[in-house]
């Protein structure tokens, strides 16, 4: 999986959490929370999504490692490839 497979399946389940965000408008540094106004529910919606769709555990210290989409692309490549 490239790191452009990666980022469009994030903001694939990001948008199944936020039905009104526009995958489109959403850059690489939108921050979830501050940018994009995830709540923590939201939030741990999130991480139950994309554990799901890739398999991967996302420990609380680690939310901070899937901010950003650009950051969340890294941070779960780093996951799979382990």
């Amino acid at each position: 999986m490239t790191h452009d497979d990666i980022r469009t399946a994030f903001l694939e389940e990001l948008v199944k959490v936020a039905p009104d965000l526009d995958p489109e408008g959403i850059s690489d540094t939108d921050h979830i929370q501050d940018d994009l106004e995830l709540d923590s529910m939201d939030v741990l919606n999130l991480v139950a999504a994309l554990h799901v769709r890739f398999g991967v555990d996302i420990p609380e210290p680690d939310y901070i490692q899937i901010a950003t989409p650009a950051l969340a692309a890294a941070y779960l490549a780093t996951r799979l490839a382990a």
